[in-house]
């Protein structure tokens, strides 16, 4: 059972307390390239991601910033490290929430004053300690990086914002390292009353990233821990967002859309069970978008290779398909509906799926 944490509220998401578990990512343009940047975001919102974090490294970055939220329609989310005044531009430009390290803003008085903006325009601050980034004074007291010393720090950095008398906090602490990072993150989450955005930092490029990423922030949602999740792939951002729905959706934490249930093929297969596949999530896209963006339940469409797994499958689905030699019996809410030729499977599944919507 997912752990209720508290609520914030970033723009118009929701984090923590009851709130389905929200996805995020971050561009990887030049804040400063305002187009680009904005061009970005919309695919990004076009994909499914609902917040967004940009770097803000220098103050051309934040006045940026300023035109970029103007016209964005997604919460912005400005990632701030050394420089304490970039924290407080990036507030004042509209930022629905900002990512610091008060460990490497400075002094109390510099961490105060991003406080009390954060305060003043009622925005969360991400308090956020990734492995690559932990204090020198931890690493050695614990003798190199650990999970015990990440948590420390996290919880560290969390009492000194507290003591400032600030409570809009969500919390991420990561690690490169699956296990660390998993250990990490329960660690925490015994430890704090605070929503924790999950992930696992710098997992790759998108073929073992998407592993990584899987089994991380998985194992960590199996166990009732996350309120928000990223997976960082290198390369594209748009590209994590289809892999975080499948684990939100593996998890049970997704349920809208449509959800592809089909064979891995054998030699009983007589058909070319991949083409039909494909051809239907294909024509399908644009159905599944709607369905997500307007809440619908989901759909679950099996696509089968043979007579060994393919009725049952097909007639647990929503609608599925148990091919034969050359042909496919079509199941629709556990009955059969008709038998038809390879070239046919395709169009009959989509017609009644868009019959039924």
């Amino acid at each position: 059972m997912r752990k209720i944490t508290k609520s914030v509220m970033c723009g118009d998401v929701q984090i923590g307390g009851n709130a389905p578990i929200s996805i995020q990512s971050m561009t990887n343009t030049d804040t400063r390239d305002i187009e680009a940047t904005l061009a970005q975001i919309n695919a990004l919102q076009d994909a499914g991601c609902q917040i967004v974090r940009l770097a803000v490294p220098d103050m051309r970055a934040a006045e940026a910033f300023s035109e970029i939220k103007r016209k964005a329609k997604l919460p912005l989310v400005a990632d701030i490290h050394f420089d304490y005044r970039l924290a407080i531009a990036a507030i004042n430009a509209g930022a629905d929430k900002i990512r610091i390290n008060p460990g490497n803003i400075g002094s109390d008085d510099r961490v105060l004053a991003v406080v009390n903006a954060a305060k003043s325009h009622h925005i969360p601050i991400r308090i956020g300690v990734n492995s690559g980034s932990l204090e020198k004074d931890i690493i050695e007291k614990y003798g190199s990086v650990t999970s015990d010393g990440l948590a420390e720090s996290v919880i560290n950095m969390v009492s000194r914002i507290e003591d400032m008398d600030f409570d809009d906090i969500v919390i991420s602490v990561k690690s490169s390292d699956v296990i660390m990072n998993y250990q990490t993150c329960l660690k925490v989450s015994e430890l704090t009353k605070y929503p924790i955005h999950i992930g696992v930092t710098e997992s790759g490029t998108p073929g073992a990233g998407t592993i990584k990423s899987s089994v991380g922030i998985g194992a960590l949602l199996l166990a009732g821990v996350g309120d928000t999740i990223r997976v960082s792939l290198t390369g594209n951002p748009v590209e994590e967002i289809p892999v975080a729905r499948e684990i939100l959706r593996s998890t049970g934490n997704f349920d809208c859309g449509i959800e592809y249930i089909s064979c891995p093929t054998c030699s009983r297969c007589k058909t070319d069970l991949p083409a039909i596949t494909e051809e239907l999530k294909r024509r399908l896209a644009p159905l599944e978008k709607s369905m997500i963006e307007n809440g619908k339940p989901k759909l679950t469409v099996a696509v089968m290779g043979c007579a060994v797994n393919g009725p049952g499958e097909s007639k647990a689905a929503d609608i599925g398909v148990a091919c034969g030699d050359g042909k496919g019996v079509v199941f629709k809410d556990g009955k059969i509906l008709a038998s038809v030729p390879e070239n046919g499977i395709a169009d009959i599944m989509f017609n009644e799926i868009v019959k039924s919507m």
